[in-house]
């Protein structure tokens, strides 16, 4: 199995230290945050990596190449032409790097106790893939049904439900929030292609599975993890993610 880290964003809502740096070389506690993703990732055994890269693209490819890429072959995605948000990252990079392989994608900026070898544990190759989410209060949810297949996703603070299908829905379902990590098998990846070949390259990977929803076309099953984990989304958030780190490291 591969990984792939998105590191593309372009991190705006940690400026002013992402006015210099991409948001994947911010450091929390004297470590960037993909360092700490690269090694989480080879301490569950995946050691072929792909990083998407789109702000400030060459200080990360030189970050992996003077470190040499942490003992993994890890491979660039390159976006800098355009950030293809994380469907159309996820596309860009699977088609290049794994076409034929399952694929675990997290997000550089999400910190957590989580076992990724758990992760891939509870992938079933028989269906679509697993998303790790969690019990926590967010705003917008992933809704799952009571044998955790994925059936939609809402905002609670708007009422918006999605898709369609979905919102006359008046059965029992979870509401999860969803950590930005899933494993996907290689029968999504057409998938994607074709999402791709109706709305664009550039799209969010909720909005392409909602679509997997809506359409039937198999099953998203929830895999949950109710461990300390901490999303690295707003620079004042850098203090509580040092401390954070150092527990978790």
């Amino acid at each position: 199995m591969k990984a792939l880290i998105f590191a593309a964003g372009l991190g705006t809502r940690l400026r002013p230290l992402t006015d210099t740096m991409p948001k994947a070389l911010v450091p929390i506690a004297g470590h960037p945050l993909l360092e700490y993703q690269i090694r989480k990732l080879k301490a569950a055994g995946i050691t072929d990596i792909i990083v998407n890269v789109h702000h400030f693209p060459d200080m990360i490819i030189d970050y992996l190449r003077d470190n040499d890429g942490f003992g993994c072959r890890v491979e660039v995605s390159d976006e800098r032409d355009e950030l293809l948000e994380t469907g159309g990252g996820l596309l860009k990079a699977w088609s290049r790097y794994a076409a034929n392989e399952p694929i675990l994608a997290l997000n550089v900026d999400i910190l957590s106790e989580i076992d990724l070898r758990e992760v891939m544990k509870a992938y079933n190759p028989e269906e679509l893939g697993v998303l790790v989410v969690k019990d926590r209060e967010t705003q917008r949810y992933l809704c799952f049904d009571e044998e955790n297949r994925l059936v939609g996703w809402t905002n609670i603070a708007t009422g918006e439900m999605k898709p369609a299908v979905f919102s006359g829905n008046n059965s029992v379902f979870r509401r999860l929030a969803f950590s930005g990590m899933q494993v996907l098998g290689p029968q999504v990846l057409p998938m994607l292609q074709a999402f791709a070949q109706e709305h664009g390259p550039k799209f969010s990977v909720i909005d392409f599975y909602l679509y997997v929803v809506e359409r039937q076309l198999g099953v998203l099953r929830a895999v949950e993890f109710n461990v300390p984990m901490m999303d690295i989304g707003k620079i004042d958030h850098i203090e509580e993610a040092e401390s954070f780190a150092k527990v978790i490291a």
